[in-house]
């Protein structure tokens, strides 16, 4: 016969304050967070490309034009 153990499964405290309260505190919550996000971005705003390789952010999605060697020529000739 296999040895099994079993274990006790204790759920943690919930923090949830009961009733209307609940909701203002979800909201708070969320608020803060919207908050954190909004300072962060605009942090991020004010660095410099240098900076933000520095800090190991990725390049931020700018619309990038790529010339490739022999452009004109083919236009050119589309024309």
């Amino acid at each position: 016969m296999a040895h099994t153990e079993t274990q006790t499964i204790v759920s943690a405290p919930s923090s949830r304050v009961p009733g209307p309260m609940n909701i203002i505190a979800n909201l708070f919550a969320g608020l803060q967070g919207w908050r954190r996000a909004v300072v962060s971005r605009r942090r991020l705003a004010e660095l410099s490309p240098d900076q933000l390789r520095d800090i190991g952010h990725p390049e931020a999605n700018r619309p990038v034009l790529e010339i490739k060697p022999g452009l004109i020529t083919n236009l050119m000739s589309m024309r």
